[in-house]
């Protein structure tokens, strides 16, 4: 829910976090895309791994928090680069990319992304180890 805060015309917004459970960990929303950008912080438990995916037009940059993960990403399936993230390292995955993060310990990470219409939408799985394989529900 949002408020407004301050007095007259323009003032902050509070709002608290929305939290959706994954099974790879769980997502804390707290930009929702009604500003034009789009603001998640991801918890990836130990072992646990996001679908292999790729956005049409999402655009997004992730910032490694704490723990470590493993991104896999390239333009093909089949031109897949391994890469290692640590605290502080941060990754721009613009549309068409596909990338999968595994965590290696648990991990959380800050994600921003654009929020052009139908942004919940915009996910092709291409692999999924929980059975979303093909799916685009958020």
């Amino acid at each position: 829910m949002t408020a407004p805060v301050g007095t007259g015309g323009a003032g902050a917004e509070l709002a608290t976090g929305t939290v959706q459970p994954k099974p790879w960990g769980h997502e804390t929303m707290f930009a929702d895309g009604s500003h034009g950008y789009v603001g998640k912080l991801l918890v990836v438990t130990d072992g646990q791994s996001l679908s292999l995916q790729y956005h049409r037009d999402k655009d997004e940059t992730m910032l490694v928090l704490s723990g470590q993960v493993l991104l896999e990403h390239g333009p093909a399936e089949q031109q897949l680069q391994v890469d290692t993230l640590r605290a502080g390292d941060t990754v721009h995955l613009p549309p068409g990319v596909r990338h999968r993060l595994t965590a290696v310990g648990d991990a959380v990470l800050a994600e921003v992304s654009s929020a052009a219409p139908g942004w919940r939408q915009d996910i092709v799985r291409l692999d999924d180890r929980y059975g979303r394989t093909g799916t685009s529900a958020p």
